[in-house]
């Protein structure tokens, strides 16, 4: 019996063919016209005919509204069409194989006459000013798809993932800047006015608009840095580069290089330490930016009290002063919205209970010593305090709208976790802060304070790893998933992300930048870590890797110690805990069930005792019993839910078969629950504004 026919790939070159017919044709018509034009060998703007195919305020100031349609299609200097060819080639063609044919000659067409037309508007209104540079454009004629082509780059750059959308279009709004105030030709005004319609157009139009996003701590500082080096570019810039733009003329002062070079690595040195968030290098970029806004706003004060000089005065002090200035109001506007990635916070300071602190050693010690819950380890992190208990005991906990929110179970020796309750309760109050515990364990629920009420706020997932084997009915996803991945080549590897070279930690970045990036809000804290706390040496994180070395999802593994051991004294790691879940958009599919399920056998090869695959916050059983207090949790978990999903992923974890423990809200009675929702809420999201929450939630619903 003959084979069915069997379809063959398509041709990569008849592909690209197909889905960029526009692209092809135009490039194919700026060369034809350049070769029948005389063009592509000498100067369109030596030819006689120039003025009748350029666009530009004369052009349409006497008549000739044709050249909308004609200048597109010409290009001058030679030169220009090796710079023009990457934009039009990547601006066009990347947005013909996202949109389609149609919309792409559509937004092309959009582009080029607002840029042209809406540049001509606005030189018409400055004619009339003695402002040399609105005179000198009022006689400038311009050529070229650059318009049309920037338009189509803009809104291709909507569909990039998050965190490069954000990283593009800053990218382009800067350069764009830079070219504008310093070199401003008229082609240069035409993108600004372009670029500006087109980024509005695409968070406007249904079709196109996106969700905005919100950078993560790391994606604020290496914003930052960009930035700073943008700066020192434009030092450069005003070193070796003559101009003549709206601020003015200037010509390279070769004595200035000292300056420039002090300059230079000055602002090296800040961006360094805005690349790593340190407090200092935040104030001295801030003062930095003061320093220069004042001068230039002084400089523009005094010009019009001085004589009318030749040259530096009138042209390039103007230029070296008044255009860097714009530049720094940008970077302190940003550093000033960011201040919360750069360990600077505008609200009140914290304040530390009346016990003695501990630090995080001292901490970490004490778990190693008593032992702790399956989220004890996360108490370690960089946002909880942490002071100590009667003997020697400690407690961690963060403060947030005048609430003192204990996380976990208190870290105290068997029968002392009554007197470490105690304890907090009394230094909370003294410090005029509302007590309560989140998440604690059943053992800890009875171990309350007298008069204390407790409410189920989530469940545990724990999976026993002796004699664990996914066999049987109810293991039929993880079955499919692993076996999937064998057919895939997609391996499993456990190790420690700090361990790993920069390739590696590279993909995990970036992989939970694209995931957080796109959900509207920050990152959550509290109960959840990021790839920061993965970093941590005790940390285990495993990981999925095509042949190619792709990475695929990764998760992270907090241990959870048993108390030590009674003979020895050493420390026993009894269990792990799921925290970090990542995966990459469009890879392999089920790579949590492949992950989770690997990362399990494992640890299960390795003689622990269980995993837990964390508790979903604010996600109670079914069969809890509902009361007033419920209410309030249910709606911090409705707020937040939307945007996180926790119940669909503590459906997802019931794929393991685990079993369940209760996790416990405790506080003192229910005249505490509104300001204790607003704290919860708080701790899960820092640095969430009101309004970023209430449009996150609409817009997600």
């Amino acid at each position: 019996m003959a084979s069915p026919d069997i379809p063959k790939p398509a041709n990569p070159i008849w592909r690209v063919i197909r889905k960029t017919p526009f692209t092809i044709l135009f490039v194919i018509a700026l060369f034809v016209i350049g070769i029948v034009s005389g063009s592509l060998f000498s100067a369109a703007l030596d030819q006689s005919w120039y003025h009748d195919v350029a666009t530009g305020y004369p052009a349409f100031a006497e008549g000739r509204w044709w050249t909308v349609f004609t200048s597109p299609f010409f290009v001058s200097p030679q030169l220009v069409y090796l710079t023009l060819l990457p934009l039009v080639i990547g601006g066009i063609g990347c947005a013909e194989w996202k949109f389609g044919t149609l919309r792409t000659i559509g937004l092309f067409l959009a582009g080029h006459i607002i840029g042209v037309l809406g540049a001509a508007g606005i030189v018409a209104l400055m004619s009339s000013s003695d402002w040399s540079w609105a005179q000198m454009l009022t006689t400038t004629y311009d050529v070229g798809p650059s318009c049309g082509a920037f338009t189509c780059l803009v809104f291709a750059i909507s569909t990039l993932p998050s965190p490069w959308r954000l990283r593009a279009r800053l990218a382009v709004i800067f350069w764009t800047g830079i070219s504008l105030l310093y070199l401003g030709h008229l082609y240069d005004l035409e993108h600004a006015v372009s670029m500006v319609v087109a980024l509005a157009a695409a968070g406007w139009i249904p079709a196109f608009r996106h969700p905005a996003g919100r950078p993560t701590q790391r994606e604020w500082r290496l914003i930052g840095l960009w930035l700073l080096i943008a700066i020192g570019v434009i030092q450069l810039f005003d070193l070796f580069v003559p101009y003549d733009g709206p601020l003015g003329a200037h010509d390279p002062v070769p004595g200035a290089f000292i300056d420039v070079a002090i300059d230079i690595v000055v602002i090296a040195l800040i961006a360094n330490g805005i690349r790593k968030g340190y407090r200092l290098a935040w104030w001295v970029a801030i003062v930095l930016g003061l320093y220069n806004i004042v001068v230039a706003i002084a400089a523009a004060i005094a010009f019009p009290l001085l004589p009318e000089p030749d040259g530096f005065l009138s042209g390039d002090l103007r230029a070296q002063i008044l255009a860097p200035a714009v530049f720094w109001l940008v970077v302190l506007l940003f550093l000033i919205v960011g201040s919360n990635a750069f360990r600077v916070s505008w609200r009140p300071s914290k304040r530390t209970l009346g016990a003695p602190a501990l630090t995080a050693e001292e901490h970490i010690a004490r778990i190693k010593q008593h032992g702790g819950g399956t989220i004890s380890w996360m108490t370690t992190w960089d946002e909880n305090q942490k002071i100590s208990a009667p003997h020697s005991g400690s407690i961690a906990f963060q403060t947030h709208a005048g609430v003192a929110i204990m996380l976990g179970d208190p870290i105290a020796g068997s029968g002392h976790r009554a007197c470490a309750f105690e304890e907090f309760e009394r230094v909370s109050q003294e410090a005029g802060l509302i007590p309560c515990a989140f998440s604690v364990s059943q053992e800890s629920a009875d171990a309350k304070p007298a008069g204390w009420r407790s409410v189920i706020v989530a469940e545990d997932t724990i999976v026993d790893l002796p004699g664990l084997e996914f066999k049987g009915k109810t293991w039929g996803a993880v079955r499919t998933a692993i076996n999937r991945a064998g057919r895939e080549n997609v391996e499993f590897r456990m190790t420690r992300l700090a361990d790993e070279p920069w390739n590696v930690l590279a993909q995990v970045r970036a992989i939970s930048e694209q995931w957080t990036g796109d959900k509207g809000l920050p990152e959550m804290r509290f109960t959840l870590g990021t790839v920061d706390e993965a970093l941590d040496p005790e940390t285990y994180v495993g990981i999925a890797v095509d042949e190619g070395g792709n990475l695929h999802g990764v998760t992270s593994w907090l241990p959870v110690y048993g108390a030590a051991d009674p003979a020895t004294g050493e420390p026993r790691i009894v269990g792990w805990t799921l925290d970090l879940m990542r995966r990459r958009d469009g890879g392999f599919g089920p790579v949590m069930e492949f992950l989770i399920a690997s990362s399990a056998a494992w640890f299960s090869e390795a003689g622990y005792e269980f995993v837990s695959l964390s508790g979903a916050p604010l996600v109670r059983p079914e069969d809890a019993e509902a009361g007033p207090v419920d209410q309030v949790l249910e709606r911090i978990g409705g707020l937040i839910e939307p945007l996180y999903g926790f119940k669909s992923l503590h459906r997802f974890k019931q794929k393991f078969n685990p079993r369940h423990e209760s996790l416990y809200l405790l506080f003192r009675d229910e005249g505490d629950l509104p300001r204790i929702g607003i704290g919860i809420t708080r701790a899960y999201l820092p640095n969430a504004s009101a309004k970023a929450l209430l449009s996150s939630v609409t817009a997600s619903a």
